[in-house]
């Protein structure tokens, strides 16, 4: 049986996200989020985009091809990846943030994903609107840059750390370790005077969980949209792809990607954070014409 994203039984509130101030209904229209990496080796695009021009140009195309957020990245998070210093990462992504902020359309919102508080406050100073942290603001220093401003917040689950989180994921059930998880680190965000309003919720595909994990939490959309808060779901090109449909290249997962885009929406996640946004969105928007036809 089909989930309608506006189902009677999630609150109303569950599918508003406030962000600078803003509320942003997701209940009847999904957004796409589109992904900038200013690394030199991240696992799908590395290099691509590594200096400002390029990664600036790519955010303008990725906006053009219908991304209403821009999720610009100076550390890679792939497994096994090395930490970058606060310096080098603010090299890296704050000129792409500054001179697509001052050429971006109006309405369309600018992502850091980052997981140090320096780097987050500097770009929220350039232009940012949204912190998406894939240590789920379990670092204090970053729920305190978040309380003092009004940017929207991912908030990720992630088993360990980039450079450990593949080698054997455990979980007795994977579902309700995100689902506790997330209420843990909405308490702390709240107990800092940050409203959850401004949250979106993320499981973290891939990241500390096994193919076998990854199929369960997409089987538990619908349990995990009734967390309370909209779901972002980033399964974008990511290796259990390659693994299922048995084909290694890169360019191999962008379909499945996308039919994956077809059966979230269906099931209730809100926000998609793909490389590749037209064939994704046209996905999204097929599937919200159903839903509600």
């Amino acid at each position: 049986m089909g989930h309608h994203p506006a189902s009677s039984k999630t609150k109303p509130e569950s599918h508003t996200w406030l962000v600078g101030g803003q509320n942003i209904d997701l209940s009847r229209t999904g957004m796409i989020m589109g992904i900038v990496n200013v690394t030199p080796d991240s696992f799908s695009d590395g290099g691509h985009f590594h200096d400002s021009e390029a990664a600036t140009d790519h955010a303008l195309e990725l906006e053009a091809e219908g991304a209403a957020i821009i999720d610009f990245g100076g550390e890679s998070t792939r497994p096994g990846a090395a930490e970058v210093s606060v310096e080098d990462e603010l090299m890296r992504v704050l000129p792409p943030i500054e001179k697509f902020a001052s050429q971006r359309k109006a309405g369309t919102m600018i992502s850091i994903d980052t997981s140090k508080p320096e780097v987050a406050a500097a770009t929220l100073d350039a232009g940012a609107d949204i912190i998406n942290d894939v240590t789920g603001f379990s670092n204090p220093g970053m729920r305190t840059v978040a309380a003092g401003s009004n940017c929207g917040m991912i908030l990720m689950h992630m088993l360990g750390t980039p450079r450990n989180m593949q080698t054997n994921p455990q979980y007795e059930n994977v579902t309700n370790t995100v689902i506790s998880y997330w209420k843990k680190q909405l308490d702390l965000c709240m107990k800092d005077g940050i409203s959850s309003q401004r949250v979106v919720l993320d499981p973290g595909i891939g990241f500390g969980k096994s193919i076998g994990h990854n199929l369960e939490l997409l089987k538990a959309v619908p349990e995990m949209c009734n967390a309370g808060r909209p779901l972002l779901m980033g399964i974008s090109r990511k290796s259990f792809i390659a693994a299922l449909v048995g084909k290694e290249g890169i360019d191999e997962r962008e379909w499945p990607t996308v039919a994956l885009s077809a059966y979230l929406r269906q099931q209730g996640a809100a926000i998609l954070r793909v490389h590749d946004p037209k064939p994704n969105l046209y996905a999204m928007r097929m599937s919200e014409a159903i839903l509600q036809g």
